[in-house]
């Protein structure tokens, strides 16, 4: 299971997802996220669903790479499907038995918010971060978050924090397979029992956990301040990010299709009703 959580990590390549302007990535999740949570029929999720696949397609990392960060968020699936089907009234009945009522407009709701956090996690934990080194993630966020500094925000700490944070994910799962391999080793036992036995078994790993993370963080710290890091006052940097021809045209043929994936959403859900 650890192994399939692929959060923070980062493939070099030579596409053009992984050309593109890392400022120009962030705008496009943020107007993709948008997208996904004012569209709800069917004509839009395939619009915003093929936009995706044709994503993953040009950044060449792969689609099974990429369904890969789904397998550890299978139960919240599972769990939002359910709380869906069986708290949403409604719609006409398709199931009844005492208090179980299943209806057609919470089958509905339930598919259409399992594939919008499929799509969710696909095009930003995934795909972001796949094509995104952290360096240039980090300037795309101090770039994009720079009108925040005229009220005092300190926007490069909080950038370099989130980016720090994303990037050490992989770093502690390593961390944690190679404590249960050792812990295995041992004699310990983490797939056996009940709910309560499993959660027990996990403290021999936590401990020694925390320990190496605050190591970690300890010597990361110590490593900045031998290098004399003093903020982002007077920093240069080594890529200047600049938008080049092929980003104008990305930024203006993903407007346009997300704007027509909210068009035909206000149209298919309004159009029956409205003369």
């Amino acid at each position: 299971m650890l192994k399939d959580i692929t959060l923070g990590q980062f493939f070099p390549g030579n596409s053009i997802i992984h050309k593109m302007d890392p400022r120009l990535k962030l705008v496009i999740t943020v107007l993709y996220i948008t997208a996904l949570f004012m569209c709800h029929g069917p004509v839009p999720y395939i619009i915003l669903g093929g936009i995706l696949i044709l994503a993953v397609a040009l950044s060449k990392v792969g689609f099974r790479q990429v369904t890969r960060g789904l397998k550890p968020i299978l139960i919240l699936l599972v769990i939002t499907t359910l709380f869906n089907v069986f708290y949403t009234n409604g719609g006409q009945v398709i199931f009844s038995w005492k208090f179980i009522t299943i209806t057609d407009y919470g089958v509905y709701n339930a598919f259409y918010m399992v594939l919008r956090i499929a799509l969710l996690i696909i095009a930003t934990f995934t795909l972001l971060t796949y094509t995104t080194s952290p360096i240039m993630l980090t300037d795309a966020l101090e770039s994009v978050l720079s009108p925040l500094k005229k009220i005092k925000v300190p926007v490069h700490e909080l950038a370099m924090m989130m980016t720090i944070a994303l990037r050490f994910i992989p770093t502690l799962l390593e961390e944690t397979d190679k404590i249960m391999s050792a812990q295995k080793s041992r004699g310990a036992d983490f797939e056996s029992g009940g709910l309560i036995r499993r959660a027990k078994a996990l403290i021999p790993i936590l401990i020694p956990l925390f320990i190496s993370a605050f190591r970690r963080a300890e010597e990361l710290a110590t490593a900045m301040e031998c290098r004399c890091y003093n903020g982002g006052e007077g920093r240069t940097k080594l890529r200047v990010m600049k938008f080049a021809m092929r980003d104008y045209v990305i930024l203006f043929v993903s407007l346009a299709v997300l704007a027509l994936a909210i068009y035909s959403d206000y149209t298919c859900t309004f159009g029956v009703i409205l003369p």
